[in-house]
């Protein structure tokens, strides 16, 4: 039995294997399959200049008996989407505001005690280990998936130099600025269902190019972890149409935190750096900024090393 994003699953299944045409209609087809459900073969062919006949090729290689074939499974996964909507007010419509507000805290912590049940730990330090080697870390997360690229790359940066946040809006821009990346180099992938395609082909690019690849994403079934050697799973059901990102937030939390301990007389450093600059630029009031010597975190971690004997 098929379920209601059937479509994109099979999409995603059998991406790794497809011919260039096809990938190019895949991408599409992942990105703006609401608008891809409205067109005919032809018109899909015209927009991605290939030929109808490749379209028509693409819906059979994906097991359909033809384009409108295809086209029904695309919106049945649009009815679905629709249906999200449906469901929050079957399930929430008759609720108080307080109500739903329990409820939803309520699933958020029983994802993170999943989480933390299936994190696996080696490879937690594995990641510790390759972000902490490598010369330039890349940070990718699209649409949903952006805030938690971007608070990773602004703590990382903290810690550490060369991190650069990958963020586009075409797979040309995605690859043009991961350009120069190679086997002395990681990328962090963070991407949850549904599944962004182009995260997905810069991990692809990133593995072809020898750098090590993260994956922070929910379950081993995911397409993330086609060209990572790393994985960190993290649940995030989806509330509906809104995708509860508690539990990856809090594993990226944990990297941060984990990285700070790990280094704290660069994190003191940077810190200090930044706070000059601030008083520089006068960008904050003086008051404001006295939470370097008093972080208990880097206390901690600074008089460990002083005591273990390694400055």
């Amino acid at each position: 039995m098929e379920t209601q994003y059937d479509v994109l699953n099979r999409i995603n299944d059998r991406y790794t294997t497809m011919s260039k045409s096809h990938k190019a209609v895949a991408n599409y087809i992942s990105e703006h399959y609401d608008q891809a459900v409205f067109m005919t073969a032809s018109k899909l062919g015209e927009v991605l200049k290939i030929s109808e006949s490749t379209v028509v090729r693409f819906a059979a290689a994906l097991g359909y008996r033809g384009y409108p074939e295809f086209q029904k499974a695309l919106e049945e996964c649009v009815k679905g989407k629709l249906n999200d909507v449906q469901r929050i007010d079957a399930k929430y419509g008759r609720s108080t505001q307080s109500e739903i507000l329990t409820s939803v805290i309520s699933a958020d912590i029983e994802k993170l005690q999943d989480t933390i049940r299936n994190l696996d730990p080696a490879a937690f330090e594995m990641a510790l280990s390759i972000i902490l080697e490598a010369d330039t870390v890349y940070v990718m997360g699209l649409r949903s998936n952006e805030p938690l690229a971007a608070f990773l790359q602004f703590y990382l940066n903290m810690i550490r130099g060369k991190v650069i946040l990958v963020n586009t809006t075409s797979v040309t821009e995605t690859f043009e600025q991961m350009i120069h990346i190679n086997e002395k180099d990681c990328f962090i992938g963070i991407s949850f269902p549904r599944y962004s395609m182009r995260t997905l082909k810069a991990m692809e690019f990133a593995n072809d190019r020898n750098a090590k690849v993260i994956a922070i994403t929910d379950n081993v079934h995911s397409p993330m972890n086609l060209y990572s050697s790393c994985n960190l799973f993290a649940r995030s059901d989806m509330v509906s149409i809104v995708d509860s990102l508690v539990a990856p937030l809090s594993v990226i939390n944990a990297l941060v935190v984990a990285l700070c301990l790990k280094c704290p007389q660069e994190v003191k450093k940077n810190l200090e750096m930044l706070e000059d600059t601030w008083n520089n630029y006068q960008v904050y009031l003086n008051d404001e900024i006295d939470f370097i010597d008093d972080e208990p975190m880097l206390s901690y971690s600074l008089r460990r090393e002083k005591d273990e004997g390694r400055f």
